[in-house]
């Protein structure tokens, strides 16, 4: 071996032995890069999917959703409208970051009725409000909605509703924040919106299977219940949905009254189930309990001789209220045939002071009463834009205790609102629906809601346009 090839033997030794060393660092790093840009996608995916579970969200509550029915009748139903792209994405996604999605709703009635309805009052019930009753005879312009929802950040989303009424009044129906990213199923609502109480309150008026409310609704809520305030939501991390939820709010709509105070006046609490049988099947159950003060909540009277006189409630009331709905549809299709049974039950107590005729003897005494009201509904649809449907409601005025009457310092002549009564009505309903954003409907009830009398037949044809986003329905 001469005196060069000794070295170049080391030489080639030391590139063997280091040449695994040079493999494992090449190796290391190259997993080091793979895992950094794993970590990113994940961060990514994270940020994508919370933007989205927010956004069907937003869909699914917002005042957007049209007259127009989904496809499935799953309870977790996901709406297939665009998202917002995230912050980082490019020019044109971050000029359109701050967009809002925007609907007008357009709706219109003509009513033919067979009693005035100026003097319409759900009989053995305190009048709840000017949202009682079939409305104006002839042609009416009914609410025209217009919504603007988008998402505000990672964080929050916001929903605007304002309603023109045909009087040309505008008012602010419903104005929320919402947020998105909070951990375990909880999201937070502020600002006015609809309770989440029973299964109808919290439906736009445009969404409604009938022109109407249920009369319980009307003598519970006087409509709809509205809430400012804040309410608290949790969805279990479940394969059947359960939802959960409490509000407290200022107590600013009947049943209760806004007082001079810094307390929460409404207290509500909620529950909802609900799942899938099979394909074809989605139900759903809820349970609520609502509590609300009253100080002079005023309503109009006659007294015994049939002079007007004012008097007020001022004590408190509690409303539990059940509601369970059905949904059928072959294969889980509802565009063709779809049947939907839906009911709601309410129990109210109210208790505290009856004031008679503020404004000339100002007389006080004790009040008591226990009501109750239900309804259930079926709506058939027969064909891909047609569908006819039926309701009945029901109501007792219960057991109502006027100590101003039991000491005799009255007569029961004295409250005639207040007698003993069994409201009740029936109602049918067809309507057509040319396209996803339109419907024409025709309604007749027999309503027997007010005191003795002939019965109200009341014939109702309605138009409903939406123009602009189409959101998710509620299941």
């Amino acid at each position: 071996m001469n005196k060069f090839s000794r070295p170049l033997l080391a030489g080639i030794a030391c590139t063997a032995a280091l040449a695994p060393l040079a493999v494992r660092a090449d190796t290391n790093e190259d997993l080091a890069a793979l895992r950094a840009e794993i970590a990113e996608l994940k961060q990514e995916y994270a940020a994508r999917v919370a933007q989205l579970e927010a956004r069907v969200e937003e869909l699914e509550t917002s005042g957007a959703s049209v007259p127009g029915e989904g496809a499935r009748t799953s309870v977790a139903a996901v709406a297939t409208a665009p998202v917002d792209a995230p912050a980082s994405g490019g020019t044109a996604s971050r000029n359109n970051a701050f967009n809002p999605a925007m609907s007008v709703i357009l709706a219109g009635t003509y009513a033919n009725l067979s009693r005035s309805p100026e003097d319409y009052q759900i009989a053995g019930f305190l009048p709840a409000g000017d949202e009682v009753g079939p409305g104006e005879r002839g042609f009416s312009l009914g609410e025209s909605e217009i919504t603007l929802s988008a998402s505000v950040d990672p964080y929050f989303s916001g929903s605007l509703t304002a309603a023109l009424t045909g009087e040309g009044e505008l008012e602010v129906e419903e104005a929320f924040f919402r947020t998105s990213a909070l951990p375990a199923g909880i999201t937070v609502k502020g600002g006015r919106y609809f309770s989440g109480i029973g299964y109808l309150n919290e439906v736009h008026a445009h969404a409604w299977d009938f022109v109407d409310q249920p009369l319980a609704y009307q003598a519970f809520f006087g409509g709809q219940l509205g809430q400012d305030g804040l309410q608290v939501k949790w969805l279990a991390p479940t394969d059947l949905f359960l939802e959960f939820g409490a509000e407290v709010g200022n107590g600013d709509a009947f049943p209760g009254t806004r007082q001079d105070s810094n307390d929460f006046n409404t207290v509500a609490l909620f529950g909802h189930a609900g799942g899938d049988l099979g394909d074809s099947i989605g139900w759903r159950a809820g349970l609520s309990w609502l509590e609300a003060d009253a100080v002079e909540r005023a309503y109009e009277d006659v007294d015994a001789l049939g002079a007007a006189v004012t008097n007020a409630f001022t004590g408190q009331s509690r409303t539990w209220v059940f509601d369970a709905t059905l949904k059928w549809a072959p294969g889980g299709d509802s565009r063709r045939n779809a049947l939907e049974l839906q009911g709601e039950y309410l129990q109210r107590e109210e208790e505290g002071r009856l004031a008679y005729d503020l404004d000339g003897a100002a007389l006080d005494g004790r009040y008591r009463s226990d009501q109750d009201a239900w309804y259930v509904q079926a709506v058939y649809r027969f064909a891909p834009r047609w569908r006819a449907g039926v309701r009945y409601d029901s109501l007792d005025s219960g057991d109502t205790r006027i100590g101003l009457v039991d000491d005799g310092t009255l007569v029961a002549a004295d409250f005639p609102l207040l007698a003993p009564a069994s409201p009740s009505r029936v109602t049918l309903m067809a309507d057509w629906s040319p396209s996803e954003f339109s419907r024409l409907r025709a309604q007749y009830a027999w309503d027997d809601a007010r005191d003795a009398g002939s019965t109200d037949q009341q014939w109702l044809l309605q138009y409903i346009y939406a123009i602009g986003a189409h959101g998710a329905h509620k299941f």
